[in-house]
């Protein structure tokens, strides 16, 4: 991949989520700021510069069992985007948790799984939507699940049952296909990274 010029960089393509200033209530105009090389979100009244930065997405690989006849939960998703589609369960990072914290309140909400936390597995830049994916791995403490209002359904799934084309979003998807390719080939849980699309 060719590295970015911070002279050159374009980011009009990331949505601009700012239209009036959180400080004063103006219109903002996107422009370069004179000490910046990208454009920034610039009150036209208070000349307040309003940094736009990734999003965290945190959650969990939760899995059931030992070995190669383990199983990974997944839950089918009752929200937009991607509604009805199987997800690792996760959500964004809130404001006051630790990541950790984060992937296990989003893995109660979602699935309603009890877990012991392991070590972070996953860590996907999705560059064209400004996020930053997550995952840890998890140990389940028991099959029984209770899914909050977000799943349809929250299962456990062994790798050869693994609903590949109706999986939400491509970092569960390379998330769990790192993890079973490890686990087939006896290598150490370490961590991943990417750069999604």
């Amino acid at each position: 991949m060719m590295p970015l010029r911070p002279a050159t960089l374009n980011l009009m393509w990331l949505p601009r989520r700012f239209k009036h200033c959180p400080s004063c209530g103006q219109a903002v105009e996107y422009r370069v700021p004179a000490d910046d090389n990208r454009e920034r979100a610039t009150c036209t009244a208070c000349a307040t510069v309003h940094y736009e930065n990734p999003i965290n997405v945190v959650g969990t690989l939760p899995v059931w069992g030992e070995g190669p006849d383990a199983q990974v939960l997944l839950c089918k998703r009752a929200i937009e985007p991607r509604y009805g589609l199987w997800t690792l369960p996760a959500g964004f990072l809130e404001l006051g948790e630790t990541a950790a914290e984060g992937a296990l309140r989003e893995t109660d909400e979602e699935a309603g799984a009890q877990i012991e936390l392991l070590p972070l597995y996953s860590l996907m830049n999705v560059v064209s939507v400004g996020q930053i994916h997550l995952y840890y791995r998890a140990r389940l403490l028991s099959p029984e699940f209770n899914p909050g209002p977000e799943t349809l359904e929250a299962r456990l799934f062994h790798e050869h049952e693994v609903p590949w084309d109706a999986l939400a979003f491509r970092t569960v998807r390379e998330t769990l296909r790192r993890f079973f390719e490890d686990r087939r080939l006896g290598r150490p849980f370490a961590l991943h990274s990417a750069d999604i699309g």
